[in-house]
């Protein structure tokens, strides 16, 4: 593009552009070729006559005769019946003549009529008028009840006398079953009274979101073991048959078999092993209560439970508790829904919030059935274990069971001897008090304080020789507590008041060794208690041994409750002082990641290089450092604060690994996405995001992933929008070089930057109101030039397509003619490189349809852009044109006619003395030409062109294969000379008439669309200039399929 083309376009405002070049030009063609006439040509070079394909008409040769190729069959009955159906005989030369349009007319009579609006009986924001019905209460001789009706124009809410029991539904519900209402009644009036503790929010964490991390956390890579029941076959055969007692004796005999050892021990077994095994009891579990082998359930259910007596393996005990649980709670639902299944029959459900009045003897039997056969478990962990899984089932016996068994349960753990086992115990039954009775605290508390109780055997002689038999340290068995301990402390201070911490305060005080009670109690109660009490859990953790449990991990469980409550303001200086005191002490670089955040964030990070940087400590807690760039990020949403702390881009030069490094950036700028409102010029952030940018494009290469291509590059994009010079726009362009440069591997920033800059060109023109100075107008022509530039580096073909078009119509806006015309020349030019099969989300898809497209919105462009002065009457059109002619399309394709189609739309609309629409201080061709009879006979010479190609094409269509085709195009090819030509022409008329009958041979056309057609071709022959439409309409028959 030479920015040199100056054109005196001063031609163009005299309304009038004389076709003197036009003339000039046919000599040079006439020595090229030998032509009826030159300037009917659509590009002056030379073009070869022998196209292939059945019955092409070359395109440079427009006047000359098409006799038996270019036109139409003669489809008057004079013609003679046909033997075949297909087209054919002599083809005829049909003239183009375009409709005279009055854009201004046709959109005044496609409006809406305008209907007054009448504020009568309705209106959606009018106020409603509610009746309001009132029932009297129903007596239980079931006499009706009588009603009274008010009016009342106030606003009244239609659902509000639900609540009040008057609603239809409930009138009916009144009148059918008086007893049935005084229970609904009764039922919804104490669960109004009910206590809201008795309900567990969303705010309390679910045990479900723990058990992944304690699988995760507590590994062994010793040898298990593990007992596996062997099943009896007694009883199966013919139990069928056996009475009552028989079946009742047989299952005693059962479980006697089971207590007297029919198991197998297998042994040597790994942890994957392990756990397998416990998941095919599981499953085995589920099969035998679906195959109606009660016993054997539960048989299976005290076998696991004996499993977690069992400490030879202490490092795998909270693992093993989670999966031995799983298995109860299965069992317990499996029960609970048995019974609860019992109680419905085909005239009741048995609601949720149930009485034991509501269920029957039968269910109440079974459920007493299984308590008494639980009761008869030996050992105490199983009896305990069972017993607490069914728990739930007491509802169906008393209203005061299960706050009965909860302080039984509560008791029955004092009999465990091992302190690890108890305790976590003790988590289960809290655990389930939760799920059946979170309002009885009581329960919950004495198993707190039954815990402290016995705190002092983790520290006594059995548990230590336990420890020697098996070689593990107190600083390895003390972990193994937290996961039960935290639970029961989550149980306990859930909606807890702040005096049962003052409580559990005094009472840890009174424990020796109580860091890791401590610990619990932290990270147990609400932040905002723990702040109040910051120096006097401080005063605690110096207090504490630091040989069981480390003291920086007491330090990290306060501070994590700092972070989310604010300590008192007067404590917050000797907080920090006294952490600090032991946090300079820490010799493991492992230990200073988890109590950082105490501190102040420049501080912190200081310290934090200063400790990872000898030895590339650095390289060992990659996640640790991470996990301080998401906590800082997440506390600054300010970013020039952020990139003004000193030590924050050299703490991001220890990230030395490639891929870590990378997954910081991506972190720094989602967050900087998400948190940045408004758009930023600021040097510090601009300078140090550009850093980060950069280091996220340079990890791209030939083996990234495109997922992880289009994951940076949405991060890049984030960032390239929020940056703003305000109305420095050549800054803005600065920079938007500046990015091309640096960012030039990934192909959605360069497209981002491409519509960047197109739009800072868009907002120079509004700012100066289209009237472009001499400054302003080299700054868009730079702007022009900057997309032309970076176009052709993109790899998508359609993309490329697309941006020269959007470009052009960019510099077409800016005025800049001779710009816009080289982006649609490097358009056209490109569009034979378009593949037939092109990529689409990993798929192969073939790409005419893609193309249509964008031809359709290219012609509408076209509409709009000037002739230039040297290249002949619609240089542009015709260059399309071969190039579409030329392109190969596929055999079984019509596509290449719908784009004709197209065209013959496009070039009606050029023929209009005044055009559709119009870009402000750009004269397109109608003012150019004026309605110059010359440009508008060049322009239907290429409409009779365009018509010849597509009823050729027609007639290739006369196959039994292709005859649905043929009538959905001429039908399309109708409607397209119905809306664009002038029809009181009798050829395009007798044309449109041939089209007609062709749409509606061998039965192809839609009747339903072919009657709507005609129905519109009736309703447009009333207005006064298309009169000519009723003799059209006449000759229009509708032919059944028959």
């Amino acid at each position: 593009m030479a920015p040199a083309e100056v054109v005196t376009w001063a031609v163009r405002s005299g309304g009038q552009l004389p076709l003197t070049s036009m003339a000039s030009a046919e000599n040079e063609v006439c020595a090229v070729r030998s032509v009826a006439c030159p300037s009917q040509t659509w590009r002056p070079q030379k073009v070869q006559c022998g196209l292939s394909g059945a019955g092409q008409v070359p395109f440079t040769n427009m006047a000359a005769g098409v006799e038996g190729r270019g036109g139409v069959w003669m489809g008057s009955r004079a013609d003679g019946p046909r033997t075949s159906g297909h087209v054919t005989g002599k083809m005829a030369v049909f003239p183009w003549h375009s409709r005279n349009r009055n854009y201004k007319a046709e959109f005044a009579s496609c409006r809406l009529e305008a209907v007054p609006l009448e504020f009568g009986d309705y209106h959606p924001l009018k106020p409603i008028t509610v009746t309001e019905s009132k029932t009297k209460k129903v007596n239980r001789k079931g006499s009706t009840s009588s009603t009274s009706s008010s009016s009342s124009s106030s606003m009244v809410d239609p659902l509000s006398s639900v609540l009040d029991g008057t609603d239809p539904l409930s009138m009916f519900a009144a009148t059918a079953d008086p007893v049935a209402l005084a229970a609904a009644t009764d039922s919804s009036r104490r669960k109004r009274d009910r206590d809201d503790n008795s309900v567990v929010g969303s705010d309390f964490e679910p045990w479900a979101n723990k058990r992944g991390e304690i699988l995760a956390r507590y590994t062994t890579t010793e040898k298990l073991s593990i007992n596996l029941f062997m099943g009896s076959e007694k009883g199966k055969a013919g139990t069928a048959t056996l009475a009552m007692s028989e079946k009742v004796r047989t299952r005693l005999e059962e479980l006697d078999d089971f207590e007297e050892g029919s198991q197998k021990e297998l042994l040597n077994l790994t942890q994957q092993d392990y756990v397998n095994r416990i998941e095919e009891l599981n499953q085995s579990l589920k099969d035998a209560w679906a195959s109606d082998q009660k016993v054997k359930a539960l048989k299976i259910v005290i076998q696991c439970s004996k499993l977690l007596s069992d400490t030879s393996v202490i490092q795998f005990y909270p693992s093993k508790f989670v999966l031995i649980t799983d298995i109860l709670d299965t069992f317990g639902k499996l029960v609970y829904e048995r019974i609860f299944s019992m109680c419905v029959d085909n005239r009741s459900v048995l609601p949720d919030h149930f009485s034991p009045e509501n269920a029957n003897d039968t269910a109440k039997e079974t459920c007493l059935n299984w308590f008494f056969k639980i009761a008869s478990i030996r050992e105490l962990i199983p009896r305990f274990y069972v017993e607490a899984s069914i728990l739930k089932c007491n509802k169906f016996l008393s209203k005061t069971g299960i706050s009965e068994c909860l302080p039984r349960l509560t008791c029955m753990i004092r009999g465990i001897g091992d302190p690890l086992v108890s305790v976590y115990a003790r988590a289960y039954l809290c655990r389930v008090g939760m799920e059946v009775a979170p309002h009885l605290k009581e329960t919950l508390n004495k198993n707190f304080f039954d815990f402290l109780l016995t705190f002092k055997q983790i520290h006594g002689d059995t548990v230590q020789n336990q420890l020697v038999v098996q070689g593990v340290e107190l600083p390895s068995y003390l972990p193994l507590y937290p996961p039960a301990m935290d639970w029961i402390f989550q149980c306990i201070s859930y909606h807890a008041p702040e005096a049962l911490l003052t409580e559990m305060m005094e009472r840890c005080k009174k424990l020796g060794n109580n860091a890791l009670l401590l610990n619990s109690v932290m990270s147990a109660f609400r932040a905002e208690f723990i702040a109040t009490r910051s120096m006097d859990f401080i005063g605690m953790i110096k207090e504490c041994d630091e040989s069981g449990f480390p003291k920086h991990l007491l330090f990290r469980s306060l501070g994590l409750n700092l972070a989310l409550a604010d300590p008192p303001e007067s404590d917050r200086l000797q907080i920090l002082n006294e952490a600090w005191k032991v946090i300079t002490k820490l010799k493991n670089p492992q230990c200073l990641m988890q109590v950082w955040f105490l501190f102040p964030v420049n501080t912190v990070l200081a310290d934090v290089i200063k400790h990872m940087t000898p030895d590339r400590a650095f390289e060992d807690s990659y996640p640790q450092l991470q996990l301080i760039i998401k906590k800082v990020i997440a506390h600054f949403h300010d970013f020039s604060v952020l990139f003004s702390v000193e030590k924050f881009l050299p703490f991001l030069d220890m990230f030395q690994k490639e891929s870590v490094r990378v997954e910081v950036c991506k972190c720094i700028m989602d967050a900087f996405i998400k948190h940045q409102q408004e758009p930023t010029k600021d040097p510090v952030i601009l300078n140090a995001l550009l850093h980060v940018c950069k280091t996220m494009h340079d990890s791209v290469n030939a083996l990234t992933l495109e997922d992880e291509k289009r994951m940076l590059s949405y991060l890049i994009n984030g960032f390239i929008k929020m940056v703003s010079f305000g109305r420095d726009f050549e800054q803005q362009l600065s920079f938007y070089v500046e990015s091309r440069s640096m960012f030039c591997n990934l192909e959605p920033v360069l497209v981002q930057l491409i519509h960047s800059v197109n739009r800072l060109a868009m907002e120079t023109r509004k700012l100066m109101k289209g009237n472009h100075s001499r400054k302003t107008a080299a700054f868009v022509r730079a702007c022009v030039a900057y997309c032309f530039i970076t176009i052709p580096s993109l790899a998508g073909i359609f993309t490329r397509l697309n941006l020269y078009l959007h470009s052009g119509q960019v510099a077409l806006a800016n005025q800049c003619l001779s710009q816009a015309d080289a982006f649609f020349k490097a358009a056209i030019s490109l569009i034979p490189e378009v593949p037939k099969m092109i990529n689409i989300d990993g798929k192969m898809r073939p790409s005419e349809s893609f193309l249509l497209e964008f031809l359709c919105n290219f012609f509408s462009t076209l509409l709009i852009v000037p002739d230039h002065p040297e290249h002949g009457v619609l240089f542009l059109v015709r260059e399309l044109l071969n190039v579409i002619q030329d392109y190969t399309w596929e055999d079984n394709s019509d596509e290449k006619i719908r784009i004709y189609t197209c065209v013959l739309h496009l070039l009606s609309a050029m023929s209009q003395e005044t055009y559709l629409y119009h870009i402000d201080k750009v004269d397109s061709n109608d003012s150019l030409y004026g309605g110059d009879s010359k440009f508008l006979a060049e322009n239907n010479k290429l409409c009779e062109t365009v018509m010849a190609q597509i009823l050729e094409h027609l007639k290739t269509l006369a196959k039994d294969e292709a005859l649905k085709r043929q009538s959905s195009l001429g039908l399309s090819f109708f409607n397209s000379i119905l809306a664009h030509g002038d029809l009181r022409n009798n050829k395009l008329n007798q044309l449109s008439v041939n089209l007609w009958h062709l749409a509606q041979r061998h039965g192809c056309a839609d009747t339903r669309t072919m009657v709507k057609t005609l129905e519109y071709i009736k309703q447009q022959s009333k207005q006064p200039d298309m009169t000519h439409l009723t003799e059209l309409a006449l000759r229009l028959p509708l032919q059944t399929r028959t």
